[in-house]
């Protein structure tokens, strides 16, 4: 939907939080149904993906590998 105004219509967005508000549970159940039912959630690849693409774990690229599995001691599973 394409907003005609430059700024947000703040009476309209508080009428609608209160119309929203005074529904039953029910009702805001159905709305919340009828307004995020049709957005498919992404799997488990695709967020693998968007984690590595993102660049928000670049960081660790440069980081220096300090550690090796010859330090510590091993771990004993009972």
């Amino acid at each position: 939907m394409k907003s005609t105004a430059s700024s947000p219509n703040l009476q309209l967005v508080e009428s609608l939080i209160q119309l929203i508000q005074s529904l039953s549970a029910d009702e805001q159940s159905l709305l919340l149904d009828k307004l995020l039912g049709k957005i498919p959630y992404p799997s488990a690849s695709e967020i693998a993906h968007l984690a590595e693409q993102g660049g928000s774990f670049d960081f660790w690229r440069d980081e220096p590998e300090i550690y090796s599995s010859e330090d510590g001691e091993p771990v004993t599973w009972s």
